[in-house]
This record gives structure tokens, sequence and C-alpha cells, in this order.
């Protein structure tokens, strides 16, 4: 059975581009960057030459804002907690901005700090996910010493307004991070233009492998640094260097602002594709990405009488692979903590599922989805009559 793989949020496949340049790094070109024989000399032209990729990418004024980290996670954690400890530790405030939607890596780092002196204010969201910039204006306080908002949700694709929510930081002078793991790749990012002080990305999401990620940091924003030991990165993250990660990061940066327009195109028409076809043949289904403001690739779907985690498996048989907006708690089916911030009611959040597409995905694969999934709905409303 040949699958059809529609869950590009969660990961992505490794370009062959990107292999074929980490295997040199894998394998005869071994050195540490930190060394200084002709091995290690060789190792940091390849790490700075990455550097360079990544800061093209993300428009950053120099590769030295570049901090490579092991994942998205880690540079979410090292962005709030270093920034907002180093801000305490002086005297200078203890609150943050953040919003109720989130990835995780944000909320969870948040809720680490509540306990440690901090306090947070969750920011609601709209029908669709959006936050209020009239709401965050009016949030800031006085000891207000971080907004973390991420970019583009990555369960409904919902596009924050970050020019706007910039710009009422700068105003304020409260330094702002942004988790662009979603979005890099798939919408423009400049951070100079933006005026964004910290951003996170993610290897594993534009094709490069996984364990690799990076923390901008804009030159002047003072961290205290969450991993310690050697003096690597600039002394911002300690530990030897994950070389072909690196590489293949930094080749997969380039390819990504090579291809970015095209790219970003193609993903929206198959997205217009899928959901029309999903509108002519199922019924009582409803959207919950932004109707205007959304990244292309992503579809977040509800449908009535309808068990999220039951039809991920039952479309998993059928060889198509995507991922479903509900997660399994304790045992019972909890919606995820984006959809409950939407106001979903909990019996349609758990009859969720989530399409994202990516640069593999074709027009004949998302025809195959338009066919197959009526018929399995079809067939679960009818076993399901009554249940719900």
């Amino acid at each position: 059975m040949e699958r059809i793989y529609l869950d590009y949020n969660a990961t992505t496949p490794l370009r062959p581009e990107v292999r074929d340049a980490m295997m040199p790094y894998l394998t005869e070109a071994f050195g540490n960057g930190s060394s200084i024989h002709a091995y290690g000399r060789e190792a940091r032209t390849a790490i700075d030459t990455a550097r360079e990729q990544v800061a093209a990418l993300i428009g950053a004024k120099s590769p030295s804002e570049i901090v490579f980290t092991g994942s998205g996670t880690e540079a979410d954690n090292h962005a709030i907690k270093g920034l907002t400890e180093l801000q305490k530790s002086r005297g200078e405030g203890n609150h943050i901005i953040t919003s109720a939607v989130e990835h995780h890596a944000v909320l969870h780092t948040c809720h680490y700090l509540e306990p440690r002196g901090f306090e947070i204010t969750y920011l609601p969201v709209d029908r669709y996910g959006r936050v209020s910039v009239e709401q965050l204006r009016n949030a800031i306080r006085d000891t207000t010493v971080l907004i973390s908002i991420m970019h583009v949700n990555n369960e409904n694709g919902t596009i924050q307004p970050l020019a706007e929510i910039c710009e009422i930081a700068q105003e304020h002078e409260i330094p702002l991070h942004t988790d662009a793991v979603q979005s890099v790749g798939k919408l423009a990012m400049d951070v100079q233009g933006f005026g964004v002080n910290l951003l996170s990305l993610s290897g594993h999401k534009i094709y490069a492998p996984k364990g690799i990620g990076v923390l901008y940091i804009r030159r002047g924003t003072r961290l205290a640094n969450l991993v310690h030991g050697g003096a690597q990165e600039r002394n911002r993250r300690a530990g030897s260097e994950n070389v072909p990660a690196i590489v293949g990061l930094g080749v997969a940066a380039e390819l990504a602002k090579q291809e970015q327009d095209t790219y970003a195109q193609r993903l929206a028409a198959l997205t217009h594709r899928l959901r029309e076809g999903l509108d002519t043949h199922i019924e009582r289904l409803h959207y919950n990405g932004h109707p205007d403001h959304c990244a292309p690739g992503t579809l977040n779907v509800s449908l009535e009488n309808v068990e999220g985690e039951s039809l991920i498996l039952r479309l998993d048989m059928e060889g198509i692979c995507v991922s479903t907006g509900s997660a399994c708690t304790s045992g019972s089916m909890e919606p995820s903590h984006v959809l409950a911030a939407l106001g979903l009611p909990p019996r349609l959040a758990q009859g969720t599922v989530r399409f994202s597409l990516g640069r593999n995905t074709t027009e004949a694969e998302i025809d195959t989805v338009i066919a197959t999934l009526p018929k399995v709905i079809q067939q679960m409303r009818t076993l399901y009559r009554g249940r719900f």
C-alpha cells in the first residue's frame, strides 16, 4: 500500500540535498568545531556557513545573532527562562504576557516560572485562535519583562498579528519572543523589519534533521544561559556543536529561502483543493483556522458525530496519515488546549482532524483523500449513531 503523508506540521522528511550535505560530516569530516587543528577548522567553517544561511532566511542583521540549539523546544525555553530570570534578578519586573494557544514548549515553561515568582497573563483568543492587539496593550504592566506570542499556530495554522504586536512591544520597550517553528519556510520572516528580539525555529519542520533548532537573539538582547559548560555558540549554549545537523539545517534554510514563494503558493493551491473537496462531499464540518490569516498547508477540521482518534486510525488503515486535534489524557479524550481556547464544545473538538501538507504532497494524493474520507466518515457516523 502506498501511503499518503499529510502530517508535515508534526515533522518533515529529510531532503536529499540536505542528506547529501550532511554525509561528509557524519564520516570523514568528523572534527569538533572547537578544535584548532585542520579537522576542527573544517567543522568550524561548516558551522559558520550554516549560521549565515539561517541568518539570511530570517533576515537577521548578523550571523552572530544565530545560536544553534538541540530543538525548537530548547530555543523556547532558553528565550523565556534566559530573559525573564535575568530581568527578575535585576529587579526589572516579573510579568510575562503570552497567549492561551501557544505551543506547550512556551506554556509549560511559563507554568514552570509561575511558582518561582513570575506572574503570567495568558491572553484569550477569538474563534479562530487570534489574539486581540488591544487586549495585549491593556495587559501590559510596569513589571512586564517579556511578550511571547507565536507566529503561526501548529494546530490550526492561524497567523498572529505579529507586526502589530511588535509595534506595541517596541512602544513600551518590552522584549518580544516569537515561536516561528510553523512559519519559517512558509511565510516571509524579517526579524529586523518586525523588530523581534528573540525567535525560535526547528530544523525538522523545514526538511532538516530532528535534534537541531535555532534561537535568534537580536544584538543587544541579554539572556542568562540555559545550558552551562563550555564556551560554544559565543558562550551562549554550552556543548559540542552537532555539526552534521547544523550543516543540514543550513542547507535546508538556503533552499527554503530560494523556494519560499513558490512553495507557499503551491501549498495554498493544494489546501484550497482539499477544502473544496471536503465542502463538496462532506456535511456537518467546521473549519478552525482563520479564514483570512492562515498559513498555507494547514487545514484543521472538526466533524460532527465523529470521534477523532478513531478516524485517524481508520484513515491510517487506508494509507492516509493525518493527525487529530485531540489528545488522550488519563484514558479519556480531552480536547487540545488550542481547541478549548477557541471555544469549541468538547464533543466537536474531539472530532477534529488536522491535515498538514508539504513539498511532497501531490494533487493526486489530495484527490485520493477527497475520495476516501467521505466514505470513512459515513461509515463512522452510521456506526456511532445515537452515541453523540
